[in-house]
């Protein structure tokens, strides 16, 4: 949960949230599920499988990355305004643990919002057994893309099946 409290950007901004990530043909891809969005936090998990495992079977560090990056874009993107959307502009991840378990979780928290650029940072954890073991850490810069509401994108993704 936010450590911060902040105020979502729109009324509808936890829908728009929803309907961008149903957009994202790579969440639907690896099984990423969108699990909570609150004004400057957004958590998203998936279940690992052997189609975005590495050669010792734990989650690839690519897909660590590619959900936290979603999940930290999440989170800045409750709070901006109307008509503006979201661009990851830079992000670094440290690789703590091995992800491996039964679910793995990734949080965005919103560090700083601005009217260009968004700060946050991201956890990953994995969990196993009701235990949950923190895999990696994230710091990120967000673009806020004025001009462009995020509606304009393309429509929902399947959610069976590959693009």
């Amino acid at each position: 949960m936010p450590q911060v409290r902040f105020e979502f950007g729109t009324p509808d901004a936890a829908e728009r949230v929803r309907m961008s990530f149903a957009r994202q043909g790579a969440m639907a891809t690896i099984g990423a599920t969108l699990d909570a969005v609150e004004p400057g936090y957004c958590a998203i998990s998936l279940v690992p499988h052997d189609a975005i495992s590495q050669q010792h079977g734990y989650v690839h560090a690519g897909i660590v990355s590619t959900i936290v990056d979603s999940a930290g874009g999440y989170a800045g993107f409750s709070l901006f305004p109307a008509n503006a959307s979201v661009l990851t502009v830079e992000f670094k991840v440290n690789l703590l643990a091995p992800a491996e378990g039964d679910r793995i979780v990734a949080e965005g928290f919103v560090v700083k919002p601005g009217r260009t650029l968004c700060i946050t940072r991201g956890e990953v954890h994995a969990e196993s057994g009701g235990r949950r073991r923190l895999c990696a850490l994230m710091q990120q810069t967000l673009m806020l893309m004025h001009g462009k509401d995020d509606g304009d994108a393309r429509p929902p993704h399947p959610t069976k099946g590959r693009p």
